[in-house]
């Protein structure tokens, strides 16, 4: 054989393998997600992930989307915004997605969310709260409250539902518990509240004596506290342990068994605002519920809910599109009604995500529904 035929066949050869990787490439639709797996968050990280990995399951055994499968790329972004930034960057770059999610923290989020506007890439916030993370521009969107908005709810259920009216605020200092802390105090005297003190702590703490000896002086008749779990469980334990009967409102942080079993006896009778409703009669809710906890053995919780809305949200979007194009996927985000795990969705013009608030109760152990509120004008989330 001579060089020449020698070359040809090599150039074939190398034709062929580059039109395999390119067709396998294109085999998938690929969504990428930044989720902390490591640190701090890793717990509310696994849940939103598995959400996440179900919503996928559900899709493909069903056919995919435009005959194809779908794919999650996903990075432990640790929830810190230094990691995902250059995270948002391989996603979109290197990885090709075509919808990026967040399954992370509001820091994290906001910091991505501005890599996402300016490639033009849909970016989806899954259950992060801070306000300016759609404001990065009309390709962010969030399928989770604002945190202004629930905390809006979080006085209608203290003033108007439980008829409470001496309130005092217990407020994790960051950007989750402050804006949570801003709407409540924006309603509170719409529904009577008087609020008789607030008390800020930390994310490292876990000793509350001296906040508790000063609520309990107080003696306020509801405690609306915000945080994440891991505070939640011994913020109430040490509450309760000290006599303190006001009821506790809590918020989508302290949504999971976690927190019920750091608190144990303590939990019962704590109320929250959320997104996911135990008990509800949805056909997509319950489906959800009952295959989540069959495939992880677990019990599932707000963020895993959250997780599973974002990706079908993402993939109805594609489906609908009828291409993987980006802009025109998120024109499809955009123009979004879709009942999923956390209610029905659909955004306002600044990609805020419009639906109802669960409130559940912890009964014998377990989340269970209390009310819901759905009042159009309070839920209105920001438009600017």
């Amino acid at each position: 054989m001579g060089i020449k035929s020698i070359c040809k066949i090599l150039m074939l050869f190398t034709l062929a393998s580059s039109f395999a990787v390119t067709a396998t490439a294109a085999e998938t639709v690929k969504i990428g997600i930044n989720v902390p797996l490591t640190g701090f968050a890793a717990s509310d990280g696994k849940s939103a992930l598995n959400g996440a990995k179900l919503a996928v399951e559900q899709i493909n055994s069903s056919g995919g989307i435009l005959g194809k499968k779908l794919e999650l790329v996903v990075y432990d972004d640790q929830a810190s915004p230094k990691q995902s930034v250059p995270i948002a960057t391989k996603l979109i770059e290197k990885d090709k997605v075509t919808v990026g999610v967040s399954c992370s923290y509001s820091g994290a989020t906001r910091a991505a969310a501005g890599i996402y506007q300016s490639a033009g890439v849909p970016y989806i916030a899954a259950y992060a709260i801070h306000p300016d993370i759609t404001r990065a521009g009309d390709f962010v969107f969030r399928t989770s409250f604002v945190g202004e908005v629930q905390g809006r709810a979080g006085a209608k259920l203290a003033g108007d539902i439980l008829k409470k009216k001496r309130a005092v605020l217990i407020t994790l200092n960051n950007d989750f518990g402050k804006s949570l802390v801003a709407g409540f105090r924006e309603k509170a005297e719409n529904y009577g509240i008087t609020i008789v003190n607030e008390y800020p702590y930390s994310i490292k703490d876990r000793q509350f004596g001296p906040i508790v000896a000063r609520v309990k002086a107080d003696k306020p008749d509801v405690i609306y506290a915000t945080g994440y779990y891991f505070t939640a469980g011994p913020l109430v334990t040490q509450l309760r342990t000290a006599g303190i009967k006001a009821t506790i409102i809590g918020q989508e942080g302290f949504d999971t068994q976690t927190f019920i079993k750091i608190a144990g006896a303590a939990s019962e009778g704590v109320i929250i605002t959320t997104s996911l409703d135990r008990d509800s009669s949805s056909k997509e809710t319950s489906d959800f519920i009952r295959e989540y906890e069959k495939m992880f053995n677990h019990k599932t919780d707000m963020v895993a809910a959250s997780g599973h809305t974002a990706v079908k949200v993402a993939a109805a979007a594609i489906q609908h599109a009828g291409n993987t194009d980006r802009k025109n996927v998120r024109d499809s985000i955009a123009g979004t009604k879709l009942v999923a795990s956390t209610g029905t969705i659909s955004f306002n013009n600044l990609g805020e995500v419009i639906k109802n608030v669960q409130v559940q109760i912890v009964k014998d152990g377990q989340f269970r529904h209390f009310a819901v509120i759905s009042d159009k004008k309070l839920l209105a989330p920001p438009t600017r």
